[in-house]
């Protein structure tokens, strides 16, 4: 595979849920089938979105703390294809008024459930069967996601380490009956990520059909309350009495805050001398990469510094202060993910951040483009450090942002800096700034 950047191309950052749709988010139907013919027609080839996953409205709903690393965000599924494949009617459709401005999370997944749940319904007296069920028969991870929601469903939502023993510890035998006496509820979440990725696929084929190719986005981390640490409790950081982690992701104290960031992630057991926790942890990253690149064309994979040196905080540590530098697994990960996956994988490294010169050897040795952010050069202003982003600055095999998801768009960036910065920005442009986005 050549590199991503052996041919300059150009795309725009858009997450799903931030198109217009007539439902109170973004969907997999005509308004992302409407974005990919703009993104044509403007000469783009690129549309780059956020992760896919189902959100929590205990984690403020962020896709970077979902409940699967593998699983669709069935708030994503486009109802008005639903209705035109027959599984609901237009009387099944929310009536209820959004705001064209922001997601109303809460009353989007309460009425796109009852919809979903006439749609299952329906699905079971005339639905396809043999697809749905040759779906869940060749989709790994999927039956343990669908069994994990519906004991999510069960408990109330209660975080999987305070479920009773048995089923916290999956004691085969318990888990057996539970598969049996919920399989209509279990079913029900299956019936979900179906419709999820045949909607996909088909949105896939249409981008592909107009030029664009889509790039993902994989965080380093899953969330603690998830089907994937569930299931795969050996190759986490966790306490095996309670399950809860022993330790926790997050970065250090640095310029932007004096405490760093606690993420509270679990941490994968890289540094284990046990041989079985690292082929499960290296058999995990397979199917996660194998399972990505079946859904877009490149990865741009968060935080990927961690793989080089990665910041361990004590769970009962409230910040990031009293943390420690740990070694990652570095290129050996990534070349036992192209041995067994065929080939160069098609990955953005997101290096933002301090960059050490392990991480630096590391990106030298696995070759993927890193990332570069144009509003972070203006404001640091520092035209002579050659790690500045500044346009004369930027590398070949780099990814040039004017910024990313975590900043302002360019225009309310612009009108929150200092005349210091808008003055040396507009000699820089040779601009007056008065359309600074477009400069």
């Amino acid at each position: 595979m050549t590199r991503l950047t052996d041919q300059r191309a150009s795309g725009i950052l858009m997450h799903i849920s931030s198109l217009p749709g007539g439902h109170g988010i973004g969907d997999l139907g005509r308004s992302s089938h409407e974005f990919i013919d703009f993104l044509a027609n403007s000469g783009q080839s690129y549309w780059q979105i956020l992760p896919l996953g189902p959100v929590s409205p205990v984690f403020g709903n962020s896709p970077y703390m979902s409940h699967s690393a593998f699983a669709g965000n069935p708030l994503f599924i486009s109802l008005e294809t639903l209705v035109d494949e027959g599984l609901i009617t237009a009387n099944d459709l929310p009536t209820h008024v959004f705001s064209p401005y922001h997601v109303d999370f809460s009353q989007v997944a309460t009425l796109k459930k009852n919809a979903l749940r006439a749609a299952w319904n329906t699905f079971l007296h005339r639905g396809d069967r043999d697809t749905f069920e040759h779906f869940t028969k060749t989709t790994p991870w999927v039956n343990e996601y669908a069994l994990f929601m519906a004991l999510k469903a069960e408990f109330t939502h209660t975080a999987w380490s305070k479920w009773p023993e048995k089923i916290k510890k999956r004691d085969p035998e318990t888990l057996k009956k539970i598969r049996l006496h919920n399989k209509q509820e279990i079913d029900y979440f299956l019936f979900e990520q179906f419709i999820f990725f045949k909607q996909w696929k088909r949105l896939l084929k249409y981008a592909h059909s107009q030029g664009i190719k889509i790039i993902g986005d994989l965080p380093i981390y899953v969330g603690h309350d998830s089907a994937d640490v569930w299931a795969h409790q050996n190759i986490f950081e966790l306490s095996p009495e309670t399950g809860s982690p022993v330790h926790v992701a997050g970065v250090p104290p640095d310029y932007f805050s004096k405490t760093g960031q606690r993420w509270g992630n679990p941490l994968y057991r890289w540094n284990s001398p046990d041989n079985t926790v690292k082929e499960e942890l290296y058999g995990w990253w397979e199917n996660r990469f194998r399972s990505i690149l079946a859904t877009v064309d490149v990865i741009r994979i968060d935080h990927f510094r961690g793989f080089a040196d990665y910041w361990e905080i004590p769970a009962d540590e409230e910040t990031a202060i009293n943390g420690r530098w740990r070694e990652g697994p570095g290129a050996a990960l990534f070349k036992a993910m192209e041995k067994s996956l065929g080939g160069r994988l098609p990955i953005i490294a997101e290096d933002l951040g301090v960059i050490t010169r392990n991480v630096e050897k590391l990106l030298a040795e696995v070759g993927y483009p890193g990332m570069a952010v144009l509003q972070f050069g203006f404001e640091s202003m520092q035209s002579d450090d050659p790690a500045a982003f500044l346009p004369h600055n930027l590398k070949k095999n780099q990814i040039v942002y004017t910024g990313t998801h975590d900043n302002k768009t360019t225009v309310q960036w612009w009108l929150e800096q200092t005349e210091n910065i808008q003055d040396f920005t507009r000699r820089y442009l040779n601009t007056d700034g008065n359309l600074i986005s477009r400069d």
